[in-house]
């Protein structure tokens, strides 16, 4: 692994001296260079449907767990609201709901995260890895051992990642590079236990009637699900001094 990420540097150091972007040092990968050959004339076909261009692309991502479904929003940069540009389901689960607080839990993480690393040599084909543990999950999680590398990637395994196929992992991962490419600083991940609807909150509630800090987490997780929901405009995430979201 450690020789594999080596040579992972040093050939993105010499594609950066070449003058390359992002994208063509990305697509010098031979995954993801096949990934854009299957997939890119579908997904520009898909953005232009909906008036979006992939040379101005910015994306959200938001999952959520119970249904096990992954979308994907964009707009162009000089938009403020973003549109849905499609589903995907999510091929495997792990854990419970609730939040990821402990290595080796098997929890999918729950929160407001963003992508942190772009990996072509995935052991799960092509992977996108997000910033869990974040500042909220290091304040209410094992301050020890929180875990770490949860990914969304391919193949359909999982002990906390987000898996979501081989062929569909080269679809959201062009999407990313797309909109990376194009000078987005970040790119959100927003993960929900469900659709936080006030319907799938009132039968939470009644589920885990007896688990108070968990369904205090989900209320404020849900403030951040309602603003996204009614606005399609990603937040600046706050945290306070317990942990808790600001919105």
């Amino acid at each position: 692994m450690i020789a594999i990420i080596f040579l992972f540097v040093i050939f993105s150091i010499n594609l950066s001296a070449q003058g390359l972007s992002f994208l063509d040092t990305q697509k010098g990968y031979e995954r993801v260079g096949k990934a854009f050959d299957e997939k890119d004339t579908k997904i520009r076909r898909q953005l232009s449907d909906l008036g979006l261009n992939p040379g101005d692309l910015n994306i959200v991502i938001l999952a959520y767990k119970e249904e096990s479904t992954l979308e994907v929003f964009g707009k162009n940069t000089n938009e403020e609201k973003y549109k849905k540009i499609i589903a995907y389901p999510i091929c495997a689960k792990s854990g419970e709901p609730g939040p990821k607080r402990r290595e080796g839990d098997l929890q999918v993480p729950e929160g407001f995260y963003e992508i942190i690393d772009f990996n072509p040599l995935s052991s799960y084909h092509l992977s996108l890895g997000i910033n869990y543990p974040n500042k909220s999950d290091k304040i209410k999680s094992d301050p020890k051992k929180p875990g770490g590398d949860i990914y969304i990637h391919g193949d359909c395994v999982t002990v906390g990642c987000l898996p979501m196929t081989d062929d569909i992992i080269k679809e959201i991962y062009v999407y990313a590079v797309y909109a990376s490419n194009n000078t987005q600083q970040s790119i959100p991940v927003y993960i929900f236990p469900f659709r936080m609807t006030e319907e799938n909150m009132k039968i939470s509630s009644e589920r885990n009637s007896q688990n108070t800090e968990l369904l205090r987490f989900w209320e404020n997780l849900k403030q951040g699900y309602d603003q996204f929901d009614s606005t399609k405009i990603p937040f600046p995430v706050r945290i306070d001094s317990k942990g808790n979201y600001l919105f």
